[in-house]
């Protein structure tokens, strides 16, 4: 009953003035509510590989194959169930209209999912996201897009309209000419962290609502994959994402708020709302404009579709550790700075911020006795883990608190269960990890950001992404009442 309703509820979306609220799904509503501790183990592991290989991939390196990195874009994308957070969209005419469900990524800026014929090599195993009649043929009323085409050159990270025209073999005389627009642009080639794939721009009506439809949006259709069956709404800085080609009213500002889970299903008993544009009567209904913190986007040359912030440091008890300089900076090599991020799941932090951040935390927690798990820390790759009892309310006081330290006096304190998650190890007894990670970054030759905010430090949080602006910021909600007071109204 709880997963009907659950289903009906994510089928439901309001619009309201000039905002649209969507809901978001996290991946493990799509597994059986159990307790199982080995299934815990089994997410925190794939979680913590997940979130390290696809912030290795940004800075350049990889933890076990090499693979060239792609011309045009740095992306790595999901791979396991509780790291990740589904849209689902329609996309053809009207009368012929079909669903996709699509991982939500501020990381990354183009909009594509799987189209019949269809291959996904190693796939065996990996989660559909509700996409259960398979693949979808390319949508009847959509068309490829020409390689003359500025969305064709966007795709390609700006190459050349006559490069494209030529690698789509249209002749000489006609790139001279710019009489190329007959000639469909070249596919695009993604690499991640643990695959890729190969798309096809094209152009047909996408719904987003049953009041909402966009005629003539620009998505990839991808015939071919590696190890990622499920496609990806990109939120990220650039033309080819989901709020940039909506109304201006829709396109210049975006928030979510995710719903806490501790990696349970059965906590999974509404969707995270996802809110496009500005509902004007928000504010009645949860924080006012002035019970958000804002930090300011830095600009990033190199990679312009990341929401790339300032850290300035991280609070653990009464001590404020200072963060390491390029956390705070973009170079004109798109080096440094933390990227807000929906698809990672942990939250990165270069090897010597995170080391002084574990060992103040790790000094607080010996003094107030807690003993160490380091088997719970070699099953999940989460460090430092201790013995625990989240029932226990003594122990959960003596849990330090921890905060992060935005540029623009933005403080984002964190709730403990946002920071250290106390779950059953697989012989029963009870143990809590700190969930930041260590994201490397000292001695590797890679670039790239400096850190990742991931999903699971946002849970409980509304982030507004305010592009118009240009800044990010953070308000304490209870995601599940925001819900239920935005469709209720």
């Amino acid at each position: 009953m709880r997963l009907l309703c659950l289903l009906l509820l994510v089928s439901s979306s309001l619009q309201q003035g000039s905002g649209l609220l969507l809901p978001l799904t996290n991946t493990l509503a799509s597994l059986r509510p159990n307790n199982d501790t080995s299934s815990i183990h089994s997410l925190l592991r794939s979680s913590s590989l997940r979130s390290a290989a696809r912030h290795q991939r940004r800075r350049g390196r990889h933890s076990t194959r090499r693979v060239p990195p792609p011309r045009h874009r740095q992306l790595s994308l999901p791979l396991a169930p509780g790291s990740d957070y589904t849209l689902s969209l329609s996309v053809g005419p009207p009368s012929m209209a079909s669903s996709v469900s699509l991982f939500l990524d501020t990381g990354s800026d183009l909009v594509w999912f799987p189209c019949a014929p269809f291959t996904c090599m190693l796939c065996e195993g990996k989660p559909t996201a509700g996409n259960h009649s398979g693949p979808l043929a390319p949508p009847i009323d959509s068309r490829r897009i020409s390689c003359a085409s500025s969305l064709c050159s966007a795709a390609h990270s700006s190459a050349p309209t006559s490069d494209l025209c030529a690698a789509a073999r249209c002749p000489l005389d006609a790139i001279e000419t710019n009489s190329c627009a007959s000639h469909a642009c070249p596919p695009l080639y993604y690499a991640y962290g643990d695959g890729s794939l190969i798309a096809h721009l094209r152009r047909g009506r996408v719904g987003l609502a049953a009041s909402m439809a966009v005629e003539n949006f620009t998505f990839a259709c991808a015939h071919t994959a590696l190890a990622e069956p499920v496609g990806v709404a990109g939120f990220g800085r650039g033309p080819l994402s989901l709020p940039a080609q909506l109304a201006p009213s829709l396109s210049g500002r975006f928030s979510y708020c995710l719903v806490a889970h501790s990696f349970r299903a059965d906590r999974i008993i509404r969707p995270s709302p996802l809110i496009l544009g500005r509902i004007p009567d928000a504010a009645a209904i949860g924080p006012s404009e002035t019970d958000f913190v804002y930090t300011p986007l830095l600009p990033n040359p190199k990679h312009p579709y990341f929401y790339s912030v300032a850290l300035e440091a991280v609070s653990v008890g009464e001590t404020r550790i200072k963060a390491r300089p390029d956390l705070g900076y973009v170079d004109r090599a798109g080096n440094g700075g933390m990227v807000v991020d929906s698809g990672t799941t942990f939250t990165m932090l270069p090897s010597d911020t995170f080391a002084r951040v574990a060992e103040e935390f790790a000094r607080a927690m010996a003094a107030a006795r807690f003993t160490r798990a380091e088997d719970a820390e070699a099953q999940t790759g989460l460090a430092p883990c201790y013995h625990y009892s989240p029932s226990d309310r003594g122990a959960n006081r003596a849990v330090p608190p921890l905060a992060l330290h935005f540029r623009g006096n933005a403080t984002v304190a964190l709730p403990r269960r946002n920071y250290f998650m106390g779950f059953e190890r697989q012989d029963g007894r009870p143990v809590g990890c700190l969930m930041l990670m260590n994201g490397g970054g000292d001695d590797d030759d890679g670039g790239g950001p400096a850190g990742t905010l991931g999903n699971f430090q946002q849970q409980g949080f509304e982030v507004v992404y305010d592009v118009d602006a240009g800044r990010v910021g953070f308000a304490r909600r209870r995601c599940t009442d925001l819900w239920d007071s935005l469709t209720r109204r």
